[in-house]
């Protein structure tokens, strides 16, 4: 067969136009381009292979295309192999018929020549591919919030914004499901519930996973309420369990794109949704729909956070002082210190920062402060001769994380040299068995130290009984909300406080009541043996002065 140069330069010309211009290139342009190189060398079968490393070479991971091919492919012509500086593997083979006449050197020469700008072409375009999914997906293969942002732009670019939410949702209590059904089988129950979320948003949506059981979506309103459905809980099964199925809810912050939105970043949608998203796992509503209001409480929590550290300074914080009442004799027995900041000539009350500081690692700060100042009130009152009495200090569960707290709380107490004795730690039940591990550890060393502890909210979480017998406690709260209230007549709750309390005595903890506000209250603490209270039948928090006048022989008329 005679070949002539000029024609093979024009076709090999016109082919690295082609793939070396993305504009040029026209993929059903190249394949009549390459089907005609391909019999211009009597060429029956092309066939390229695509290997992310050698490792995927080795068992035969990879893609496979057969670029060109007659059906009469029987012997091989040339074969092609490379590696490319990320390692993967190009491979091109080219197949002849039996019959086919052997080909020149300088035929040869150009078949080399042609298969190594096709092996060049996919190397890029595969390469390229690799990129974007490593750029786009996490290592687990779910789409990312990079494509979450990608999206973002493109619909605003197109105009198509209107008629979308955005959501960003969180498993509940998915380390439980980890815990109960093993990693593996977590994995792939996250793997379920995403592709049903997936389908229901279907393709005009999208969903991408932020990390670990947090995910972001962006959907049409018209599946609005499936979706809200869906993410209230929906039973999954079990991987190789048909039987078996766990429930798997979620929180969830949901913006919905009003008619015209543009956005200048996408910080602004983001913004939005963790700020609804946080509402929700923080309150009583799972799903949260972002409003204006929103972002005037995160601007009041920007300012909060942005003034602590120079309120501190400034020492802007006190404590206030609401007492513990001896119920049989009236006489103030201790009290509970609570912060309060005096800030711009005005009074800010704890709902205000408190949330906002336990956020991050402010709350630990002003924990040491309040402990700080109350060992500082308790000197004062000894040197000047005054009554003293038992105060109990909040701590946050933040602390917990704080290896050294126990030595931190003794030095601060031990600088003002105050007796152990007049300082009790009050603090939560705990989530976690960390934190509870944590819990106990602090506990039993202020306890060697003689310094008392408490439980606050006692009978709230999940672990109340646990926490009583490995926990050696001075002090049980009895939370407000086993107390009866006026009219309330119900057996149950009588019951529950009657044994209680009397479990808390005869375990030899000292018992108290706290949010007590009635004189049938105080009558039924009477009747079950709890000679403590704490609550605005007697007095809201004092201020230091007003609590030290009522410290000198004041007695309540109860």
């Amino acid at each position: 067969m005679i070949r002539e140069p000029e024609y093979f330069s024009k076709l090999f010309e016109n082919m690295i136009s082609m793939v070396t211009d993305p504009e040029y290139f026209d993929r059903g342009q190249f394949v009549d381009l390459l089907s005609e190189i391909c019999n211009y060398f009597g060429i029956a079968k092309g066939v390229t292979e695509f290997y992310r490393s050698p490792a995927h070479e080795k068992i035969g991971d990879g893609e496979i295309l057969v670029d060109f091919d007659n059906g009469r492919g029987e012997r091989i012509l040339h074969k092609r192999r490379f590696i490319t500086r990320t390692s993967a593997i190009i491979q091109g083979t080219l197949y002849v018929s039996n019959d086919e006449p052997p080909l020149s050197a300088e035929d040869m020469r150009r078949v080399d020549l042609v298969l190594r700008a096709l092996l060049s072409f996919v190397s890029r375009n595969r390469l390229q591919r690799t990129v974007e999914q490593l750029a786009f997906h996490d290592e687990f293969g779910y789409r990312n919030i990079r494509f979450f942002m990608r999206n973002l732009w493109v619909l605003q670019e197109r105009d198509q914004l209107n008629g979308y939410c955005a959501a960003r949702y969180n498993l509940q209590h998915f380390s439980l499901v980890n815990r109960d059904v093993g990693r593996a089988a977590g994995d792939a129950i996250i793997r379920t519930h995403y592709q049903h979320i997936q389908e229901l948003v279907g393709n005009s949506g999208l969903v991408c996973r932020m990390g670990g059981d947090n995910f972001l979506a962006l959907f049409k309103t018209d599946v609005l309420n499936d979706v809200i459905d869906a993410l209230r809980g929906i039973p999954v099964n079990l991987p190789d369990n048909p039987v078996a199925r766990v429930m798997i809810r979620a929180t969830a912050g949901v913006y919905v794109l009003p008619d015209g939105y543009e956005f200048d970043t996408t910080d602004d949608i983001m913004d939005k949704v963790m700020s609804a998203a946080a509402e929700a796992k923080n309150g009583s509503e799972s799903i949260v729909f972002y409003d204006d209001n929103m972002g005037c409480r995160k601007d009041e929590m920007l300012r909060i956070q942005s003034k602590f550290k120079d309120a501190l300074e400034k020492q802007e914080f006190c404590a206030h002082y609401q007492p513990k009442v001896d119920i049989m004799t009236g006489e103030i027995v201790g009290a509970e210190a609570l912060c309060r900041w005096h800030h711009d000539g005005s009074l800010v009350f704890p709902a205000r920062f408190i949330p906002v500081l336990e956020q991050n690692s402010d709350i630990c700060l002003l924990d040491m402060y309040m402990l700080d100042t109350v060992c500082r009130d308790i000197r004062r009152w000894l040197d000047e001769g005054r009554k003293a009495v038992k105060v109990s200090v909040n701590l946050s569960r933040k602390n917990l994380m704080d290896l050294d707290l126990l030595t931190h709380i003794k030095e601060v107490i031990d600088r003002h040299g105050v007796p152990h004795e007049y300082i009790e730690i009050e603090l939560t039940e705990t989530t976690s068995f960390v934190e509870f591990d944590n819990l106990r550890r602090i506990v039993c060393g202020l306890s060697e130290a003689g310094i008392s502890t408490s439980v606050d909210d006692f009978g709230m979480g999940y672990s109340s009984l646990n926490l009583l017998r490995e926990i050696p406690w001075s002090v049980i709260k009895i939370d407000r909300c086993f107390l009866p209230g006026d009219g309330d007549s119900s057996a149950c709750s009588d019951i529950m406080f009657r044994h209680m309390v009397s479990m808390a005595l005869e375990l030899g903890f000292e018992c108290i009541a706290e949010g007590v506000e009635t004189t049938a209250q105080i009558e039924l603490l009477r009747a079950n043996k709890c000679r403590l209270a704490q609550g605005f039948i007697f007095d809201r928090p004092l201020p230091s002065d007003e609590f030290e006048r009522k410290l000198a022989g004041f007695r309540y008329d109860i």
